[in-house]
């Protein structure tokens, strides 16, 4: 994929994180135009002759490498090196774009570097929203040769030494001036929460047929009349796989009547969220920002759009699980599936039973990745950085939120794929829960 400055988004990011897609670089022509307007600035510009932080007036001669040293500190589990990859792909786009003043000779070795399987090493803590600046610290000290890169070698890795750059004090800050780790998780997020959002559909679609539910609901005419985009695709998409004619209850369980409205609302929020994501991924978060002739102090670094965006995905993310443990509720009655309590074979026997524990605990853990994290903040360096978005966490919980809700989901389809075979007698589950979480994971058209 060729990365511009421009056209990135979180499909992409994943690709190149996950799948071994291989980038190129564009035009390098805007990041060159901000490096040669930097080689001339004069006076004091932050990070580049003063301190940072509550050191921002204090004039320094040449602090990029000590910044750099300095701000290598994190703490926690090493993420994974798909999710470090991420972050350099993230950047490096950030850097097409032009605005840092950085030397855009250091622009295909980053190319090199995510294409030869090299990533930084990179721990869980250390950022609140204002700027990943240990982990692209840690990317740089990698470039220096001051930190190994991390190696798994991809399927064409590069010859020879791991990729070097030798970063000048000028290029330190503007290295490290973005939020990209955050947008990686962000991204990664975002385009797989999509995927099993999408499955979710075909999952419901499994239960409406195996309790008989109303497809009144669906109808175009109730979608045309409280027109929101995301409740008209989900009716729409749910109509298309109802493939036998439904008898028409007067009212259905809310799981089944409100599935369009709610999970809709999701894939609204998701909708949204990736559009704010891809914004970020495609832009200059520098600090300064270097453009026209000037540097611009300003605050592109912050992360409140994300934070807020990724809050509201993650809140809704819980009412479609609390739908799905809903409808797999009606599937253990008997008045809705014409079977025996709970599926089982046999009056008294406890058949599926166990699923909704499964379920429940699944759901429990959502709720609590949901709390939002934008309620909270921050004020450090001595009051000169006096608040925080913690953008980081929600982009952190919104992975967390994959695991959860993907199991919530599987015991919906386990238990809707039980109630259309004949009668089983009790047996471990575990593998009937493996497999539908094996089909909520499956491509599925777009």
């Amino acid at each position: 994929m060729k990365l511009d400055g421009a056209g990135l988004t979180c499909a992409q990011v994943y690709e190149a994180a996950y799948d071994g897609a291989r980038v190129t670089i564009g035009s390098p022509d805007r990041a060159r135009a901000s490096w040669a307007t930097a080689q001339g600035l004069t006076g004091l510009v932050y990070g580049r002759s003063t301190g940072v932080g509550a050191n921002r007036d204090i004039a320094l001669k040449a602090p990029g490498l000590d910044l750099l040293r300095s701000h290598v500190c994190g703490a926690g589990p090493p993420i994974e090196p798909a999710r470090a990859r991420a972050m350099l792909v993230v950047r490096l786009n950030q850097l097409m774009a032009g605005g840092s003043g950085i030397d855009p000779a250091v622009l295909p070795v980053l190319a090199d570097a995510i294409n030869g399987g090299y990533t930084p090493p990179i721990q869980t803590y250390g950022a609140i929203g204002t700027g990943d600046l240990p982990a692209l610290a840690a990317a740089a000290l990698c470039l220096l040769g001051e930190l190994p890169w991390h190696h798994e070698p991809r399927a064409s890795p590069i010859a020879g030494s791991p990729p070097l750059f030798p970063l000048t004090s000028d290029d330190a800050l503007p290295f490290i001036s973005s939020g990209a780790a955050t947008l990686a998780d962000a991204a990664i997020a975002c385009h797989r929460l999509r995927l099993l959002l999408d499955a979710a559909i075909d999952v419901a679609a499994t239960s409406f047929t195996a309790v008989d539910a109303s497809a009144e609901p669906l109808s175009a005419a109730v979608q045309e009349a409280r027109p929101h985009p995301g409740q008209a695709a989900v009716a729409a998409r749910l109509r298309g796989l109802l493939t036998r004619a439904q008898p028409i209850r007067v009212q259905d369980p809310y799981g089944f009547r409100a599935f369009a409205q709610v999970h809709g609302a999701a894939m609204d929020a998701l909708e949204r969220a990736t559009a704010t994501v891809e914004t970020d991924l495609n832009a200059a978060t520098e600090n300064p920002l270097i453009s026209g002739t000037l540097a611009w102090h300003n605050g592109n670094f912050h992360g409140a759009p994300v934070a807020l965006a990724l809050d509201q995905v993650r809140a809704a993310l819980v009412q479609t699980a609390q739908l799905s443990a809903a409808r797999l509720a009606t599937l253990m009655d008997p008045a809705y599936t014409g079977r025996h309590a709970f599926l089982a074979d046999r009056p008294g026997a406890s058949g599926a039973l166990i699923i909704e524990y499964v379920a429940q605990d699944a759901l429990a853990e959502l709720r609590h990745l949901a709390t939002p994290v934008t309620t909270g903040t921050a004020v450090i360096s001595r009051g000169a950085e006096d608040h925080a978005s913690f953008a980081t966490q929600a982009a952190r919980h919104a992975l967390r939120c994959l695991e959860p809700l993907e199991i919530v989901l599987a015991c919906e389809h386990s238990a809707a794929a039980r109630a259309l075979r004949p009668p089983a007698p009790d047996r471990p589950l575990t593998a009937d829960l493996n497999a539908s979480r094996q089909f909520l994971s499956r491509p599925r058209p777009t």
